[in-house]
């Protein structure tokens, strides 16, 4: 037992015994009164004192006493248990932030100093928590102690979606109002969900769109071969033909769907694997070589003589100038030439910029169109775009792909003179910066 304790039990011993002195010593006061007067005798006096000051005793202990409130430095102090609070907000895996009865932060986790990096302890969570439905559920948590759920989304720097529990934890019984001691708030991410709800919904309401021409056609050919082409053979060559085109594009439309689904699926996650964007230009280019000899035009690579390495998915930047030089060699092949150009952004910072443009010399693309190409499913010339095997899904492919690595697509067009479409990718300057080697 400590000092402190001893203090505070010897005082609670003396005030539980200052009621019964007074009584005994009324007691002997009288008794010696009566022995004065020879009215007893010196022991019946004793004894007579004695049994008065031990009813008096047990008559006061049978008293109802107030309980008087706790001492200030016995109560449970929240931030001398941080380090407990701490540790239990650790195991948990989503973002868990503990505030005490007045909103101000007494403990988060990791998750949580990462999803909000503005948490300070001891300072009000609506200084770092700026969406007004999680200040608006403190609030009522703290004044009401009743659990609280609510939804919440940033649109910076994408679209994300969150839901937020904030429990009300009790456990001093001195308290007298309705005021929580902690109240622990946890957040889920719901971003995942809402995208495959999303793509669910896209997919089935362009799919029923786009596959309705290619399956119409099938469909009329079939019924032609089954009737009056049934002997015809030169039809029979023609339509099927035709037939196989159809149905080779509505392969790649779901191809394209499926991969603008996996894209926007995972945009939220940055890759950071080290690729050298010299080296996956010239593969692009290198694949591509037969249909710029079908078309009859040159393709010129530019190039710095080093590596330029950029944090992303090889597979994916890959499709990103796969789908903007087939646009180039497809709708600009009038122009007779393709230029790509890669450029390093001057600067001695570690993270810096990588360009990468792409060229053609045809015709150009009326200006009205330029915010709106990279929509799903926009063309500029619905019928040449069909004729050359388009899905409508080639640049927001590449305008997602970019969002996923933090880059972003920049179109110049000057009708009768050609388009260029360039790409800005964050870069670094050594592969080493990420412990690996560039792929």
């Amino acid at each position: 037992m400590t000092a402190t304790d001893r203090d505070r039990a010897r005082a609670a011993w003396s005030g539980s015994l200052a009621g019964p002195r007074l009584v005994l010593l009324a007691a002997i006061i009288v008794l010696v009164s009566f022995l004065s007067v020879g009215a007893l005798s010196f022991v019946e006096a004793i004894i007579g004192a004695m049994i008065v000051g031990a009813a008096a005793f047990v008559a006061d202990l049978a008293q109802p006493r107030p309980v008087s409130p706790l001492p200030a430095a016995s109560r449970t102090d929240l931030q001398s248990a941080s380090g407990i609070v701490q540790a239990m907000l650790a195991a948990l895996p989503d973002p868990a932030v503990a505030l005490d009865h007045e909103g101000i932060v007494i403990s988060f986790n990791a998750p949580a100093g990462a999803w909000a990096p503005a948490l300070r302890r001891g300072e009000p969570a609506s200084f770092a928590l700026r969406m007004p439905e999680i200040v608006e559920a403190i609030r009522l948590a703290v004044s009401s102690g009743e659990p609280q759920c609510v939804e919440f989304s940033e649109r910076v720097p994408v679209d994300r979606w969150y839901e937020a529990y904030l429990t009300a934890l009790r456990w001093r019984a001195e308290r007298t109002d309705a005021r929580p001691d902690l109240v622990l708030m946890t957040v889920r991410d719901l971003t995942p969900l809402r995208r495959v709800e999303e793509m669910r919904a896209d997919f089935v309401a362009n799919a029923s769109h786009e596959l309705r021409t290619p399956l119409a056609a099938l469909s009329g050919f079939i019924e032609t071969l089954q009737g009056p082409a049934r002997d015809d053979a030169a039809a029979r060559e023609r339509f099927l033909a035709i037939m196989k085109q159809q149905a080779f594009r509505m392969a790649r439309l779901i191809d394209d769907l499926l991969s603008l689904s996996r894209i926007e699926l995972n945009v939220h996650v940055r890759p950071e694997t080290p690729v050298d964007l010299v080296a996956v230009v010239r593969q692009v280019t290198d694949a591509m070589q037969m249909l710029a000899r079908d078309r009859g035009v040159d393709v010129v690579v530019s190039a710095p003589a080093e590596t330029v390495i950029v944090p992303g998915d090889r597979d994916e930047l890959v499709r990103v100038f796969e789908n903007l030089l087939e646009n180039a060699l497809k709708y600009g092949a009038a122009g007779k030439r393709v230029e790509i150009r890669i450029e390093r952004a001057a600067g001695g910072s570690r993270l810096l910029e990588a360009a990468v443009g792409v060229r053609d010399f045809g015709p150009g693309i009326p200006p009205e169109h330029l915010p709106r190409l990279t929509e799903r499913f926009y063309r500029v010339d619905v019928a040449q775009s069909r004729a050359e095997g388009g899905t409508g899904l080639g640049l927001a492919i590449v305008k997602h792909i970019l969002a996923r690595h933090l880059g972003r697509l920049e179109i110049d067009s000057i009708l009768g003179k050609g388009a260029t479409f360039t790409v800005y990718l964050p870069r670094t300057e050594e592969a080493g910066a990420f412990g690996l080697k560039a792929v």
